[in-house]
């Protein structure tokens, strides 16, 4: 059976990291390449694999993605495959001399991972001095060589007032879009989850604060990790009819992470649906699994052992979550499934199921 291509890959392209932090999927970081990473021949096979079934925009996530010292090499690749590539990145990294070889490379969208508006907010979370100057720094150098930037913003209890200012320090530094994720339990985010965890009705506010947000810039902002924010779409835009409000226009709203159908910069800013774990999107990690998406643990395969396209079009775990009618809880029955879907991963941290209602969601149908 062949099915719909994916719209986004995450590649984790290493597991090694220059950084410590608290929310990390991963238990365990290195602060050196991974042995087990895939080689470069590997990798270049994988994005040859993945052009066999769509043209997705690939992600080179980590880890750290600028320690491996081939990224401009399998980059350059990919767009001569005619992929929109991205590169998600601390920031710390980056001097002048990256910032031009980034551009030279031609990504599409350089992510960078502020997860505050000051730098006491943002350096406890990340775990290192200093990460919040250095991150600010490559948004400007970026800036400078005409390269499109966005601001990856981890919500948690400890910047939740922070969203607006947040959406204004990416302005201040020429970013084109501002993300924002909600926390999910999984690897180190597990261990804090008891302390940063939003509950429902937090969500709720901080989606509907991001909805505002939305409307009062002209910066793309989206809610990720969230899929619940698209049934807030349509209950408010719905209101906003009732109301006879025509003067607020919606930008769009998309699936997080630098995303959407290539075709130039708007595809980057893709409208789309709630959960995309695997249905739209999978994350292969450095060691060649592949998983739904990058926080949700259910392996679907392993590009060493499969070829891409068989673990896209014939995994069990990808067939589970592209039917809808084998949600449980609240989820299974909801009128927005459709559109929302539930995030699989904070279900399967709450049940140890990822069919299972999402735990962080405070609509009753």
């Amino acid at each position: 059976m062949t099915c719909p291509p994916p719209r986004l890959v995450f590649w984790e392209s290493t597991a090694g990291c220059n950084l410590e932090c608290v929310h990390c999927r991963r238990l365990e970081v290195s602060h050196d390449l991974m042995k087990s990473d895939l080689t470069t021949a590997e990798a270049k096979r994988l994005i040859d694999q993945i052009v066999i079934v769509g043209r997705p925009i690939l992600v080179f996530s980590g880890g750290e993605p600028l320690m491996r010292p081939d990224v401009f090499e399998l980059a350059g690749h990919a767009k001569g495959q005619g992929l929109l590539t991205a590169l998600a990145t601390n920031g710390t990294l980056i001097d002048e001399p990256l910032a031009r070889r980034i551009a030279q490379t031609g990504f599409d969208r350089v992510s960078i991972s502020l997860d505050g508006a000051d730098a006491a907010t943002h350096d406890e979370f990340r775990g290192q001095a200093g990460s919040f100057d250095r991150a600010i720094g490559a948004l400007n150098l970026l800036r400078e060589v005409g390269v499109s930037t966005q601001i990856n913003c981890t919500i948690a209890r400890h910047n939740q007032d922070q969203l607006s200012a947040v959406m204004e320090l990416g302005r201040s530094v020429g970013a084109a879009a501002v993300h924002y994720f909600l926390l999910v339990p999984v690897g180190c985010g597990e261990q804090i989850a008891e302390d940063q965890m939003l509950d429902a009705q937090e969500v709720e506010r901080r989606l509907l604060e991001i909805y505002s947000i939305e409307h009062r810039t002209d910066m793309q902002v989206k809610a990720t990790c969230a899929p619940h924010y698209y049934r807030i779409l349509r209950q408010e835009r719905r209101k906003e009819r009732e109301a006879g409000a025509t003067n607020i226009g919606h930008r769009g709203a998309g699936g997080g992470h630098p995303g959407g159908h290539p075709g130039g910069p708007a595809a980057l800013h893709a409208v789309t649906k709630g959960c995309l774990a695997g249905t739209a999107v999978c994350f292969v990690a450095h060691d060649g699994k592949v998983f739904p998406c990058g926080y949700l643990p259910a392996e679907a395969g392993n590009v060493r052992k499969q070829t891409f396209a068989e673990i896209w079009n014939r995994s069990a775990v990808f067939a589970d979550l592209r039917d809808p009618s084998k949600l449980t809880g609240k989820c299974g029955g909801c009128a927005f499934k459709a559109v929302c879907g539930g995030c699989r991963a904070r279900a399967f941290y709450e049940t140890g199921s990822y069919l299972d209602e999402e735990p962080y969601c405070a609509f009753e149908a």
